[in-house]
């Protein structure tokens, strides 16, 4: 064994890039404050009720800030209503205003917007062209001013200010040792972001209302430009790529693009950006982006699922769908379990599939169940926090193992006495039914369709009572 002097084995820390501290509608962004979780409506912002639906859904998902397109008059009159009605649905999550080409127009002409609004998103590269651009930024400027509003200066590489560009391959070109074009563009967002921070505090905008983000659609680009950024400044930074894609192809570019910045410790707050699919659910960019920072170690959301991959062990497909089941279940629950029972969502759930790796995952999460694989004994030991506690069978097992989960987050973070089936003296339960039972068709909808009885099937020698795990809250 290495000596702890030449050991690697600690695990790294991450450590935030310090930045200073942007209020967003009461949602602090940067100082070290946990990393928020913003996302994007996809509505016609005119459209009043789709609005706030979709909004009140991104919301409920976790969303602790929402965008929306302002693009036009009907638009910006539309939103104090939106935030009427999302106030009138107890729903209080902070609006930012997403602003391209007549943001200086819509902030002036509409005023109630401008108050509805908790930060304004501007485009430098879309402001104004040529001699317009600084006076249609500053009239941005003056509103956030004016209104106490925060903005977040957002540079896209589709839609970067080309007059910027031109400077700077002239500049290049004339240079010893000239960059690349890739590296001239990548200076480009940079430069872009930070000479209109610049400018937005020398017309008056305190720093501490400043948001930066230089978005790419490519993630080695992304990674670049974002660890640039950081090492010139300490504004806020907003994190996420431009255009990621979708399915499965968008969330494993956020993913990797995302958690090598966040490792390395920057970022105040992230955006997954997914194509939605043809009916699909905008709330999935919501999960992901918590998946990513709850992965990390960084925040955390829900209770995980842990599930082993399936294998010629696992033919059987229930431990697939009673993992689904459960993550589906408990995501459900948590709106209310977060303010009843908290600490919860650092809860650990293992499903496993056969008995290589079920016993001791299952042992290593706060409750874990190792159902039997093909050939194996038609048994599915649970385990709480470390401790076998019971043994399942039957055709209820999933209805069963669902209870005990609930039990268990009752007892341990709600201060509820422990239920019979988590202390470690019982070892086993027998789900009996009016049929033979079938441990593969447990998950079936209405699995037993006979009288249920719950059967001591054995005890053990009593040992010392479970003592309850409190997951550590977040530092």
């Amino acid at each position: 064994m290495p000596d702890q002097a030449t050991s690697s084995l600690d695990r790294p820390v991450i450590t935030r890039h310090r930045t200073r501290v942007a209020l967003v509608g009461g949602v602090p962004i940067g100082g070290g404050y946990p990393i928020v979780v913003q996302s994007m409506t996809n509505t016609d912002t005119a459209d009043v009720a789709a609005t706030v639906a979709q909004t009140k859904a991104l919301a409920d998902a976790g969303s602790e800030l929402v965008r929306i397109t302002v693009n036009t008059a009907e638009a910006a009159a539309a939103v104090p209503a939106i935030r009427e009605r999302l106030d009138a649905l107890g729903c209080m999550v902070p609006l930012i205003g997403d602003f391209h080409f007549n943001g200086h127009k819509l902030l002036s002409n509409f005023p109630d917007c401008a108050r509805a609004l908790a930060k304004y998103r501007i485009n430098p590269g879309n402001v104004g062209k040529g001699s317009k651009h600084d006076p249609q930024f500053a009239v941005m400027i003056e509103k956030a001013i004016d209104y106490g509003k925060p903005v977040r200066i957002g540079v896209n590489w589709g839609s970067l200010d080309q007059d910027l560009l031109t400077s700077l391959i002239d500049e290049n070109a004339k240079s010893a040792n000239p960059l690349d074009a890739a590296q001239v563009t990548r200076e480009a967002l940079v430069t872009s972001a930070l000479r209109s921070a610049q400018s937005a505090e020398a017309l008056g905008l305190p720093g501490d209302r400043i948001v930066l983000s230089c978005k790419v659609s490519n993630v080695q680009d992304l990674i670049a430009v974002y660890t640039e950024l950081a090492r010139r400044c300490d504004y806020p930074l907003h994190l996420g790529l431009t255009e990621a894609g979708m399915g499965s192809k968008g969330i494993v570019a956020s993913t990797a693009a995302l958690a090598v910045l966040l490792q390395q410790g920057f970022g105040d707050t992230i955006r997954v950006s997914l194509t939605p699919e043809p009916n699909g659910d905008r709330t999935r960019e919501v999960i992901v982006a918590q998946e990513i920072l709850q992965t990390m170690g960084l925040r955390a959301f829900s209770p995980l699922v842990s599930a082993c991959p399936g294998c010629g062990r696992t033919t059987s497909t229930v431990f697939q769908v009673l993992a689904d089941k459960i993550q589906t279940s408990l995501r459900a629950q948590m709106p209310a379990w977060r303010q009843r029972y908290p600490g919860v969502e650092n809860m650990t759930v293992a499903v496993m599939g056969c008995v290589v790796n079920g016993p001791g995952e299952s042992k290593m999460a706060n409750i874990g169940i190792s159902l039997p694989g093909t050939g194996e004994v038609p048994v599915a030991p649970v385990y709480v926090d470390g401790q076998k506690t019971v043994t399942l069978k039957g055709e209820g097992i999933a209805e069963e193992f669902e209870q005990i989960v609930a039990d268990y987050v009752r007892a341990t973070y709600g201060g509820e006495p422990p239920a019979a089936h988590l202390k470690p003296e019982r070892k086993s339960v027998g789900i009996g039914t009016c049929r033979r039972s079938r441990i593969d068709r447990g998950l079936r909808a209405g699995a037993s369709d006979g009288k249920r009885r719950i059967c001591r099937v054995g005890l053990t020698r009593p040992r010392a009572a479970l003592t309850p795990r409190r997951s550590r809250p977040e530092s």
